[in-house]
């Protein structure tokens, strides 16, 4: 289970509990910093603090916040600036040279501009969406902290900004930021004065599909799950598609690989690794995904095997383009010196990772710039053959 998720469930149980709950939200950051925008944690009045906005430094602070600073049930805006060396000994020793701005506002189930509210939806329909929130102001304009406008990808929305003029520019910011797949800040100037939102892309959960029910593929449902992707495992053995060996998985699809096309579909955003140890099946799956839009394939086996693979293919006419070359990853995995189920595994959801968050998957410390330059997500491909 990934963090947006617990943090979704954890909403949830604190309002069948009658509890008060909080969200904080890294809104805007400068310099060195733990968590990049886009950070969450839910506060309940309870105690319980779901997700992290920091290493661990800020956290009780703020959870004082919410029983101390807003007495009038309005949203806030909390600065930490550590960018002076005088914060290792008087501040919140956090070191980091750098300011983050958290967001901090009551959540009720009954707002319909709440925002776990409108996450949920895009969990659900499994679709990106936008959320942007209004956190900073100068002047005397017609808005206040806390206000937000919610995109989904078809394009409906809900808002209570009051300014036409202002929604209207954060609807294009919001569009553009979607198209984009990338969190942003935006500065509106207005006659009255400046408005600042921080714009929100919610990512739903990346659909996994994993071909193969061996105990190899065990793991890589685990760490997947971890990760809080939704997991498909697909074989056509009924001995070993079952829930009893995949109790994480989402879905567990019987299938043959004559009958795949029309039992399983996929797109741009659907990531597979293929581990059916059957060198047929493997021909037929990637006959069916090589010409798809899917992003990224991780196939099990030896470079050999690879390479007989698409000699065999190019017999069909399935020829290995620059473009599948880049989403095929075989051997798959980062190359980590793996050896065991879990090894393996682990060197494979890596991989995932750094494509699709478009990064080399090498050392952090022989990294050039900033190890929290936002991700460049992966894009759908448009023009695929």
């Amino acid at each position: 289970m990934n963090e947006l998720q617990a943090i979704l469930n954890a909403f949830a149980a604190s309002q069948k509990n009658g509890e008060t709950a909080f969200l904080a939200t890294v809104v805007s950051t400068k310099g060195s910093t733990y968590r990049r925008r886009g950070a969450k944690m839910l506060i309940t009045n309870a105690g319980q603090m779901v997700g992290m906005v920091s290493g661990g430094c800020l956290e009780n602070d703020i959870y004082q916040h919410t029983r101390y600073s807003m007495p009038s049930g309005a949203p806030i805006v909390i600065t930490y600036d550590t960018t002076a060396d005088e914060d290792i000994v008087w501040g919140f020793g956090l070191g980091c040279n750098g300011a983050v701005q958290v967001l901090l506002e009551p959540l009720a189930p009954d707002n319909k501009f709440n925002p776990l509210t409108f996450i949920d939806q895009c969990f659900e329909q499994k679709h990106l969406g936008a959320i942007a929130t209004i956190f900073g102001m100068e002047g005397e304009v017609n808005a206040k902290i806390g206000n937000r406008l919610m995109l989904n990808r078809d394009g409906n929305y809900t808002s209570n900004i009051a300014d036409i003029d202002l929604k209207s520019a954060i609807m294009a910011d919001a569009q553009t930021a979607l198209q984009n797949q990338h969190n942003t800040v935006k500065k509106y100037q207005l006659s009255s004065g400046i408005v600042e939102a921080f714009i929100d892309i919610i990512h739903p959960p990346t659909p996994l599909i994993i071909f193969g029910a061996s105990r190899d593929a065990v793991p890589v449902v685990k760490f997947a799950k971890a990760l809080g992707w939704h997991v498909t495992v697909v074989d056509c053995r009924a001995s070993d598609t079952t829930k009893l060996r995949f109790p994480l998985a989402d879905q567990i699809l019987l299938a043959c690989r004559e009958t795949l096309r029309q039992q399983l579909s996929v797109d741009e955003n659907t990531v597979v690794v293929i581990m059916t140890h059957n060198y047929l099946d493997d021909l037929e799956i990637l006959k069916m995904l090589l010409p798809s839009p899917v992003p990224y394939i991780g196939a099990l086996g030896s470079k050999e095997r690879t390479e007989r693979l698409l000699r065999d293919l190019s017999k069909e006419e399935i020829f290995y383009t620059k473009d599948r070359e880049n989403r095929l990853h075989a051997p798959v995995g980062i190359d980590i010196g793996s050896e065991t189920p879990e090894e393996i595994a682990i060197a494979i959801i890596a991989e995932i990772q750094a494509v699709l968050a478009n990064r080399s998957g090498g050392f952090l410390k022989n990294r050039q710039g900033s190890i929290h330059q936002p991700p460049s997500h992966q894009k759908p491909i448009s023009n695929y053959q």
